[in-house]
């Protein structure tokens, strides 16, 4: 586990002036691009770079982040079988929640009809504007997604960034060093010792989090205005009052569930909550998430199985959008979906959003899959709301992280490898307890 420096006699570490704090950096960065964005428009777009830049850096830190946790993690923990089955209560858990998100999305749908009366002719959509993402869309297969998991060549993983294929190879290089046994301990010790010095950089990284979201958020409000989301309001509206709901009611019960406060973990997760709002990307947050989940308490396995995996599999925010933008388009276009229809649509956005996983773009490809072999919904509706997908990607991308953070500790207390004081301190801003020696790398749940 990442260490957590306290002051002397265990009080929490002295705060700052209010200033100093990420989370007031990045809300103010993000208030001042949109507000460069809105009235200088073409000088926002201009500061696109800034955004881009900040996010090439994160990126840069996540496929050795990965590789570290997740190798560390397995090697620590020797016993592979509970490995295993740690693997498959994450699967469980992302099956069943993104199911939930799909569903929930299609019973909005069903009751607000944010598309109704817009009579809109699919003959009259230019469809050349989204031909890309279908193209995308259409190379896009289970099994090629599932080849694409093994990584041709090691470097070729971690040079392309390629989170799934990192953790594959992270995964069976753990497997292998567990199996090694004493022998391989000089090697885990050199990883822990160079874990330690990412993320430290994670942390020098994280000072620029305030220009990029300034930069990325500019660029979003000078390029697209918040004028177009006037237009389709009532979609727009509608997709954050359902991912709203979602995140407190749906996984704010999990939460409640496993004994903790959905509001106390946003509260906690709040600096990588705004990153992810100003730049429009939930990667910009990976490594300080799961430097923080550690920090509150989940064994370093679980954290490096459940986060890289849950950012392919466990996309709540995506799925919502997915059933809800596809009823829109038919509600708008005058398709009427049978129950049958929709139960159908249903089963493919579950698949196809799958074969999607990790890829750039993956919310509106997954659209464009599924409206694809869903022949009576017109693909060419996309062109609809492919002017407010920007603003709608930052409320994907939120509910997705958020979802992810909520696995992380469930999977956790699941495995009995969950620190309730270092939980209960974390959300509610305490120095946790002195821990106590052991050899488990994963701390016992005390339920």
């Amino acid at each position: 586990m990442i260490p957590q420096t306290t002051a002397a006699g265990g009080a929490p570490p002295r705060q700052g002036p209010w200033y100093t704090h990420l989370y007031v950096q990045v809300l103010v960065a993000i208030v001042a691009g949109a507000l460069i964005g809105h009235f200088w428009p073409r000088f926002g777009a201009d500061l696109k770079p800034l955004g881009d830049a900040f996010i090439k850096l994160v990126k840069m830190v996540i496929a050795p982040v990965i590789f570290l946790t997740v190798v560390t993690g397995i090697a620590g923990m020797r016993d592979l079988g509970r490995f295993g089955r740690v693997a498959l209560k994450a699967f469980a858990y992302f099956l069943t929640f993104s199911t939930l998100a799909l569903i929930v999305g299609l019973i909005v749908a069903n009751v607000v009809q944010p598309g109704a009366g817009m009579n809109v002719d699919p003959a009259s959509l230019h469809s050349d504007k989204i031909a890309d993402y279908a193209a995308k869309a259409h190379e896009t297969t289970i099994v090629g997604f599932l080849l694409h998991i093994i990584p041709t060549t090691v470097a070729g993983a971690f040079a392309e960034g390629e989170i799934l294929q990192v953790l594959f190879f992270s995964v069976t290089f753990g497997i292998a060093l567990a199996l090694v046994g004493d022998r391989g301990q000089p090697v885990i010790d050199l990883l822990e010792a160079t874990a330690h010095a990412f993320f430290k950089l994670v942390a020098i990284l994280m000072k620029a989090a305030p220009v990029g979201a300034f930069g990325a958020f500019a660029f979003t409000i000078g390029k697209y205005g918040i004028g177009s989301v006037i237009n389709l309001a009532a979609l727009v509206g509608t997709f954050y009052a359902t991912s709203a709901i979602f995140v407190l009611v749906v996984l704010g019960a999990v939460a409640r569930f496993n004994g903790f406060s959905i509001l106390k973990l946003l509260r906690y997760l709040k600096s990588e909550l705004l990153l992810v709002l100003g730049t429009s990307s939930s990667e910009s947050a990976l490594p300080s998430l799961m430097e923080k989940m550690e920090k509150a308490g989940c064994a370093k396995p679980v954290v490096g199985l459940v986060v890289p995996l849950g950012y392919s599999f466990n996309l709540d925010g995506t799925n919502i959008y997915m059933t809800l933008a596809a009823l829109f388009i038919a509600q708008a276009t005058g398709v009427h979906l049978s129950l049958g229809d929709q139960l159908a649509l249903l089963g493919v956005a579950m698949l196809s959003s799958k074969g999607a996983a990790g890829v750039t773009g993956a919310g509106f490809i997954t659209l464009a899959a599924t409206l694809s072999v869903v022949p009576s919904v017109p693909v060419a509706g996309m062109a609809l709301i492919l002017g407010v997908d920007r603003f709608m990607s930052e409320c994907r991308s939120l509910t997705n992280f958020i979802g992810n953070a909520v696995a992380t500790v469930v999977v956790a207390r699941w495995d009995k490898a969950l620190d309730r004081d270092a939980l209960d301190a974390a959300l509610n801003d305490r120095s946790p307890p002195p821990a106590a020696p052991t050899t488990d790398p994963a701390l016992q749940d005390t339920d």
